[in-house]
């Protein structure tokens, strides 16, 4: 069920997914930040999660539905890591490389998700036609 598109949102999601647990490890033995850091570790991991369990959908309306939860994650990971740079946890450089990188990750989620809506939309008007 899987286009070339989507080997780049589960390669980036994966390797983001490094980043945070990394990230997490950073937090946790440097900052001392454990509630806010487990947040972000639990959401950007989800997101690749999602993606996986997606390339095994089974039917186009269970891929959409993996990928609207990879979204949130996408999203909600997001939240954290402007949170964690207001509250002063991360400072500019740390921050703006990994926020980039979810943002892409966000966007690239957000087209394969229109774009898998746009199909299955056409496909049920043909159907009914």
């Amino acid at each position: 069920m899987l286009v070339m598109k989507n080997n780049i949102v589960r390669n980036k999601s994966f390797d983001f997914a490094i980043r945070i647990v990394k990230l997490y490890q950073y937090l946790n033995n440097t900052k001392k930040e454990f509630i806010l850091a487990k947040q972000l570790l639990r959401s950007g991991t989800s997101i690749g999660a999602m993606i996986r369990e997606a390339e095994h959908a089974e039917s186009k309306s269970d891929f959409i539905h993996k990928f609207a939860i990879a979204q949130k994650e996408a999203n909600e990971t997001v939240y954290w890591l402007e949170l964690l740079k207001a509250t002063d946890y991360l400072n500019e450089k740390e921050f703006e490389n990994i926020y980039n990188d979810a943002i892409t990750i966000l966007k690239l989620i957000t087209s394969i998700l229109k774009t898998s809506k746009n199909q299955s939309e056409a496909k049920k008007l043909t159907t009914n036609n």
